[in-house]
């Protein structure tokens, strides 16, 4: 047998027994997300699914999601974190955000173990085959408590908002953008992560981008090979659509996945 067969076969054998499998992603409403990689590590986006009116039957109670690893959260608001420290105590997982929604999170001890992360900061936090990296993204951030003392609801501090990139250990890489608006450096984080899968608000209203803002952002400066939709249809004021979406983007090279809550792909 040729020395060059007998490399390449020593080479197949050599990979790791997770090296075929894909990364599975599952949207389960709003900018709630479930990733399973690889290797079968659990992660965990937004988690707002309890009270989240789009969320399917089958996954409003945090038990139904089974194991969790790892738990993310973009920003303070009620829709992206509302589920977030209970299901990180209840895997005893670590819950990462951006700097001051952390510190405000152990400080209220809402979720003690509540990692700090900043803009261009990695961490490996469940394994080197795993890297969270948080980029900017233009929204706010505040956290709605209610003190159980006063039985008032008080507004804190919810630091900077942000926006992910997961890199898994095949290398995939996703960008999950949380809320934002448009800004130029959209196109400098493309450049410099290379998402092949990016999560895009769409919904609209006084809250997030339009879909036209949206499909604007997607063909001309991040240009992914795949983008799915999320953020919109949880309420009146979200009101846009990834239909309206597809047509403002027209024709490209990216593709539109469209999912339903409770629908999971693969890449």
């Amino acid at each position: 047998m040729p020395r060059i067969v007998l490399l390449l076969a020593a080479l197949v054998f050599a990979l790791p027994s997770w090296a075929e499998n894909k990364v599975q992603v599952q949207w389960l409403g709003q900018s709630a997300f479930k990733f399973i990689s690889p290797t079968g590590k659990v992660i965990v986006t937004d988690p707002w699914l309890t009270t989240n009116p789009k969320t399917p039957p089958a996954f409003k109670t945090l038990e139904s999601l089974g194991k969790v690893d790892l738990v993310l959260v973009t920003h303070g608001h009620n829709d992206h974190m509302a589920d977030a420290p209970a299901l990180s105590r209840m895997n005893d997982a670590p819950l990462i955000a951006p700097a001051g929604l952390a510190q405000t999170l152990v400080a209220l001890e809402m979720a003690p173990k509540a990692q700090r992360i900043n803009k261009s900061g990695s961490l490996t936090p469940i394994g080197a085959g795993i890297r969270v990296t948080l980029v900017h993204a233009e929204h706010s951030s505040e956290v709605l408590w209610k003190n159980p003392a006063s039985g008032k609801d008080e507004v804190h501090v919810g630091g900077e908002p942000g926006g992910f990139i997961i890199e898994f250990e095949n290398g995939f890489r996703v960008w999950h953008l949380g809320d934002t608006g448009v800004f130029g450096d959209m196109k400098l984080i493309a450049q410099m992560y290379r998402p092949d899968l990016v999560l895009m608000p769409i919904g609209g209203g006084p809250f997030v981008m339009n879909p036209e803002d949206a499909a604007m952002v997607t063909r001309d400066m991040i240009k992914p090979k795949t983008v799915i939709p999320m953020h919109y249809g949880t309420n009146p004021q979200l009101s846009g659509t990834p239909e309206a979406f597809m047509q403002a983007l027209g024709k490209t090279r990216t593709q539109v996945r469209v999912l339903q809550p409770g629908d999971q792909t693969e890449f």
